[in-house]
């Protein structure tokens, strides 16, 4: 059909379909008779070049942030109603000669404007509910035109379930280049002439761990500057399409969308994308992937980076290649690409902790047979003719001591002279990863960009939530303009309700901890009753003991409490955040770290405090036992110590989150995705779209990064705050965190839309938690060697009690026990049955026995342990406090080259700027009227080239 024909029949399908109002505004839209335009292009799109605005900042209302205010102003647009009813109109209905075109395309119909974004609805025109809904989307989608953005919408019949209609997105350059500018964005100027090469002796070595170059390195390194539209023939643009990255687009397009008002009448201060898809206008708003992750696009103009990142990425058979941090960030932004390479740098790091760990336990395996203590124990010459006190009131009978000879045994592997030297280690290596994560931070900076990048920048840009929420307004001392601002009134009542809120979840874990104790002093009595001189337990007896079942079950239940507990104030705090109306979302982010953290710091950490610190140490003694709530007798520790506990508690817990968070991490999106999916999986590619295929797959979030930090910041702080108990953690840490990695990349890849684009230059207010738990861990580590092992009452024996020179530690269970006369029982502690006739008992404490003068007193040897104790917590704080503070002030947070390619950066940059600026001014001083008032320019910016270049 020719041109003529279709216009022709255009018309009268315009003129039969649409009413009066629709066909007055007809001769405004372009026909196809303008060159390389057909039927697929502009005509049969919302039109949003008629009535288009660029930002104006002098020109805008209702947003008051620095930023917002270029986003949408208020000018009338001519006849928008019919503008939008006739563009809807013919999207929808019209379908003539449409060109075929792959579903699985990122572009829309013409093949050339790329989709930004898409959103994603579902109406019923019958329904009031759904009215109101398309008044919104109407008003929403009008502001988003004017504000110079393209929409394209794809009609529910076109779509596999036939119910949802797709809103495509496309930013013009105009839109790019206002907003590029608004938000400092840099980009490249100069192609980087500094020789980046530095030859590495181990290259032939670490080749195998190496990805192809052209995956590590995307793009060509390149001086940048922020984007100015005023210059832009300064910037190297050799496509505009391809200028800025689909990254840097859809980060463009968010913050449009996050801001773009859509409230009329008295609901004018409403916009946003965010609270139109919370009350239901649209279901989804996302970015799309430039691919499917199995297979490239048959689209040349596609980079097909999905495809790369899963093969090279994503696979699990890649585990022991280096992670392409620079396509991630190209790709998913820096946000996400710092997240990457912390946790890899982390992941390095713990390898070499994890070695020394297990040389510890190494040693302490190879040494077991040869300590001398647990010997004793299970000699039956002497721990079997030691007999101990019972272990509960009444119920529980006298029992011999070489019963618990495997544990203590098992408890030498951890409880050891390597533990003393692991527990400093682990204090240097803290500080050590610490610094290095600095140098390795400062070096991603100035490769990507992130130098001048500061959080300061991000308090100009006010949530929309903050905006909508506060009524008064006040001038803003920075920006001197007039911005909401939340009355001091109404933030303290917030805050105090949001602190009650935060206190009374610590105290109702602390009360969970309070009942976990409980069950184990009660069912502690029951274990020991029914497993001492049980014969039917006889094979398991001597591994299983009291306090080992005790622990064990304890563990179980309080693991299954921190995880109901967990679910639960996870949405407790976001909704207190939500509250408190944080003005940024820096603020937001960080006052919900800090909540959560709080939280979790409580929750996961307690049952390890109690077992370091107060399990066994406030038992009392047989003449006089404690009891919580004067019902239930405190515990006491295994003759061999609470090490043993603690480290069961600790592999427990530490493990089971790590096992059940990979389980959410993969197998929930997974699961989640083949249920959404389970009616297109059959479904032929022309039919399934791309944007569908996003639409089914999982939201990663605004707060999706912030899961995975928590996660791994609770890890550290299970293989730093008691690493002295379990020197295995560490690699324990390093294997679960070799599978994290493939299992986030995978899922990001393949189970998750693309996240949006964000900027950082830093992990953010995490830094400070790890600094915070660097520091906590020297102590913890520190009064766990002092109190919780047995290695001080050892070394006070060793040096001070032994007589004997050939075996000094030979003596020293006997040392370490008290003696008891069984006639000193109180009557709610005397054993109902006593088959042995035994009338004096041993117990684990230093005191005088029943027939000295000060019976039942501490002895000098308990007041001598508990001043090595001190003075050890004393000593090794401060040496590894002075390493840790020495080796910060040697390690220089910069590494010097980057200190000189930075200097040598901002030098050309500047050099560069004054030059164009020069050359501008020369050429206006070629013009008339302008000769002297131009010269003293020149001159000035001659001076300033001159300045850069003596910098």
């Amino acid at each position: 059909m020719n041109r003529n024909g279709r216009k022709e029949e255009e018309t009268l399908i315009e003129m039969s379909e649409t009413g009066d109002d629709d066909i007055s505004v007809l001769t405004d839209i372009k026909t196809p008779d303008s060159p390389g335009e057909d039927l697929n292009g502009p005509l049969y799109e919302i039109n949003s070049n008629a009535g288009s605005e660029i930002p104006s900042h002098s020109e805008s209302q209702g947003l008051s942030s620095t930023e917002s205010t270029f986003l949408i102003t208020n000018h009338q647009w001519a006849a928008p109603q019919k503008w939008y009813k006739l563009n809807r109109f013919l999207n929808s209905r019209l379908r003539i000669d449409k060109q075929p075109q792959s579903k699985d395309s990122v572009f829309f119909r013409d093949g050339v404007r790329r989709i930004d974004f898409v959103l994603s609805y579902v109406d019923d025109p019958n329904k009031e509910v759904d009215r109101k809904k398309s008044e919104r989307r109407r008003e929403f989608e009008m502001n988003l035109q004017k504000s110079g953005l393209e929409l394209e919408v794809e009609d529910k019949k076109d779509s596999e379930s036939g119910k949802i209609y797709f809103v495509k997105i496309h930013a013009t350059w105009e839109v790019l280049s206002t907003y590029a500018e608004v938000l400092n964005i840099k980009m490249p100027i100069k192609e980087n002439d500094l020789d980046q090469n530095k030859e590495n002796p181990l290259n032939w070595f670490l080749r195998i761990f190496k990805l192809p170059y052209e995956v590590m390195n995307p793009e060509a390194d390149y001086f940048t500057a922020p984007f100015s539209k005023q210059r832009q023939e300064l910037f190297i643009i050799k496509d505009q399409n391809k200028f800025f990255s689909p990254a840097i687009r859809n980060r463009i397009v968010y913050y449009i969308l996050s801001r773009c008002p859509y409230g009329i009448g008295e609901e004018k201060r409403k916009f946003g994308i965010k609270r139109l898809i919370s009350n239901g206008t649209y279901t989804s708003a996302f970015p799309l992937h430039d691919c499917q992750y199995w297979k490239k696009s048959q689209d040349e103009k596609c980079d097909n980076e999905r495809y790369t990142l899963y093969k090279q990425w994503a696979k699990f058979g890649k585990f022991y290649k280096e992670q392409p941090l620079d396509l991630i960030r190209k790709y998913y932004g820096e946000k996400i690409g710092i997240y990457f390479a912390w946790l890899g740098f982390y992941t390095e790091m713990l390898f070499y902790a994890a070695v020394v760990g297990f040389f510890c336990f190494l040693y302490g395996w190879i040494t077991m047979d040869e300590n001398i203590s647990s010997k004793e124990i299970c000699d039956k010459d002497i721990g079997g003719q030691i007999i101990m006190c019972p272990l509960c009131d009444q119920r529980c009978e006298f029992w011999r001591l070489n019963i618990t000879c495997q544990p203590s045994q098992y408890s030498h592997l951890f409880d050891n002279v390597a533990t003393l030297f692991f527990a400093i280690f682990m204090g240097i290596w803290v500080t050590l990863f610490l610094e290095f994560w600095k140098r390795r931070q400062a070096r991603l900076e100035y490769e990507w960009d992130l130098v001048d990048f500061e959080e300061e920048q991000q308090q100009l840009q006010l949530r929309p939530e903050y905006e909508a929420k506060c009524t008064h307004k006040k001038k803003n001392p920075v920006t001197q303009e007039m911005e909401p601002f939340l009355p001091l009134t109404s933030k303290a009542a917030r805050f105090c309700f949001s602190g009650t809120t935060v206190l009374f979840w610590i105290f109702l874990i602390i009360a969970s901890m309070i009942a976990i104790i409980v069950y184990r002093l009660a069912v502690y009595a029951s274990f020991a009753s029914v497993m001492e001189n049980n014969h039917t337990l006889e094979p398991i007896s001597g591994l299983l003991t009291p306090q080992l079942a005790t622990s064990v079950t304890a563990s179980c239940l309080n693991f299954i409490m921190i995880m109901i507990l967990n679910l639960l104030y996870e949405r407790v705090a976001i909704w207190i955040t939500d509250m408190e109306v944080p003005r940024t979302h820096l603020e937001y982010e960080n006052r919900l770290t800090m909540k959560m953290f709080l939280f979790q710091f409580v929750n996961y950490y307690s049952s390890c405090f109690y077992v370091a610190f107060f399990k066994g140490k406030f038992a009392g003694f047989p003449a006089d036992y404690t009891y919580m709530f004067g019902r239930w007798r405190n515990e006491e520790c295994d003759p061999a110590g609470c090490l043993i506990e603690l480290t069961t508690q600790l592999t427990i817990v530490m493990a089971g989150k790590q096992i059940w968070g990979n389980i959410q991490e993969a197998l929930v999106p997974y699961v989640k995705n083949w249920w959404r999916s389970r009616r297109a999986r059959n479904s032929p590619e022309s039919l399934y779209s791309r944007w569908e295929q996003d639409y089914d797959l999982q939201v990663f979030g605004q707060l999706g990064l912030f899961y995975e930090y928590l996660e791994m910041v609770v890890q550290f702080g299970f293989i730093t705050l008691f690493v002295a108990s379990f020197p295995l953690a560490p690699l324990l840490a390093l294997l679960n965190n070799i599978l994290e990695i493939r299992v986030d990349s995978w899922k990001l890849t393949t189970q998750f839309r693309r996240a949006f684009a964000a900027k950082a230059h830093s992990i953010g207010v995490w830094q400070e938690i790890l600094n915070g738990m660097a520091v906590l861990s020297v102590v913890t580590n520190a009064f766990i060697v002092a109190f919780t092992s047995d290695m001080i009452p050892r070394l006070v024996y060793y040096y001070a009690y032994s007589n004997n020179e050939a075996s000094p530690m030979s003596g020293y269970i006997n040392s370490s026990l008290s003696v008891f006369a069984v006639s000193d029982f109180k009557s709610i502690s005397m054993p109902l049955e006593n088959e042995m006739n035994v009338t004096l008992c041993r117990y684990r404490d230093y005191r005088y026995p029943p027939d000295h003068e000060k019976n039942y007193l501490h002895t000098m040897q308990f007041w001598h342990i508990l001043a090595a104790k001190m003075a050890f917590i004393i000593i090794m704080e401060h040496v590894v406090f002075v390493v840790k503070f020495f080796v910060a002030w040697l390690i220089p947070d910069i590494p010097s080259d980057v200190k000189a390619r930075i200097k040598r950066e901002k030098y050309l940059t500047q050099k560069i700027l004054h030059e164009y600026e020069l050359c501008r001014l020369r050429e206006k001083l070629s013009e008339k009227g302008h000769c002297s008032e131009v010269a003293k320019q020149v001159q000035a910016t001659e001076g300033k080239v001159q300045l850069s270049c003596l910098m």
